[in-house]
């Protein structure tokens, strides 16, 4: 596996561990629906939260969540209606992104970015 996907892949994990201590239910990981996928779809309380995790091992470029872009907020947006639609989900969504920093030496930064973009904005 190439390094740049091993890292996110451990990221994944994190940001997953992440939302499960803050009280959220993990629904998917990786849910993916043509050429869109969808990182983590969980609840939190009522709202069905669509995640995109963002990985790096260095700030060298940017912090993490920066690395979101309208391209892949289209694809985000895509892969929710796929899943609304399968679920028939009716209810209240978000867009969320957690950054994951992988420093040499310290413990994960982990930052979660609620209501991140809303689509159609």
């Amino acid at each position: 596996m190439a390094k740049h996907l091993h890292t996110g892949k451990i990221g994944e994990a994190y940001a997953k561990n992440f939302l499960q201590q803050k009280g959220w239910t993990i629904l998917e990981t990786n849910w993916r629906i043509g050429k869109a996928e969808v990182d983590i779809i969980g609840l939190d309380g009522a709202f069905l939260v669509f995640v995109e995790v963002k990985t790096r091992s260095s700030e060298r470029f940017g912090h993490p969540a920066a690395f979101v872009g309208a391209s892949k907020e289209e694809l985000l947006v895509a892969a929710a209606q796929g899943y609304m639609d399968q679920s028939h989900h009716t209810g209240e969504f978000r867009f969320d992104i957690v950054s994951v920093l992988l420093l040499p030496g310290v413990p994960p930064l982990l930052e979660h970015f609620p209501d991140a973009f809303f689509p159609g904005f």
